[in-house]
């Protein structure tokens, strides 16, 4: 076992193993969708999202600001945290991808289903919530993740405490083992 740190400058090396990433990505229901306006401005919503195939899928009006933006640039964000799921709080997941929006009779017919009920356990529900999301103007979004970041507060706490072991640890990104050590230069610290 490994030290007790002293403080949490570096967290990157506290990411999600892939399989709590998939169990996150699969239980929980919400997501933060980020995207940049036309003047650079970041920009997000929460939306519900359906995770199939590795990759998210959404769906909006297409009027609605994000779909022009996803347009113009299809560069998007999606955060996922654990707060409300039986993983307990202090788990997150974040995306950064590029995003295809679909406005096929075929990607439709599957999506809807699956979406609705995950949203609606009720059948009848489930297909009554089908029935609205199904409008001429509805698109659905598909995000292709490029970049993940994750974050899990339970691998944090067991280093506060002693009890991580080294091969529990993810390796340093670059926010860690380079970019820390230049701010705490800059600060005049090392």
């Amino acid at each position: 076992m490994s030290q007790t740190v002293d403080n949490y400058e570096k967290v990157s090396i506290y990411n999600l193993a892939d399989e709590r990433k998939e169990a996150l990505l699969g239980k929980q229901k919400e997501c933060t969708f980020a995207w940049t306006t036309k003047d650079g401005w970041p920009v997000s919503v929460i939306m519900s999202y359906l995770w199939a195939d590795g990759r998210f899928w959404l769906t909006a009006g297409g009027h609605r600001h994000r779909i022009s933006a996803v347009r113009r640039d299809p560069r998007v964000c999606i955060t996922v945290t654990s707060t409300g799921t039986s993983l307990g709080a202090g788990k997150s997941v974040t995306a950064k991808g590029r995003c295809i929006i679909h406005e096929d009779r075929e990607t439709k017919e599957w999506f809807y289903p699956k979406f609705a009920l995950q949203l609606q356990e009720d059948e009848a529900r489930a297909k009554g919530f089908e029935e609205f999301l199904d409008s001429p103007i509805r698109v659905v979004l598909e995000v292709v993740p490029e970049k993940w970041i994750t974050y899990d507060g339970d691998k944090m706490w067991k280093d506060s405490i002693g009890k991580l072991g080294d091969e529990e640890r993810g390796p340093a990104l670059s926010s860690d083992s380079e970019r820390l050590e230049n701010e705490l230069k800059r600060r005049g610290l090392t």
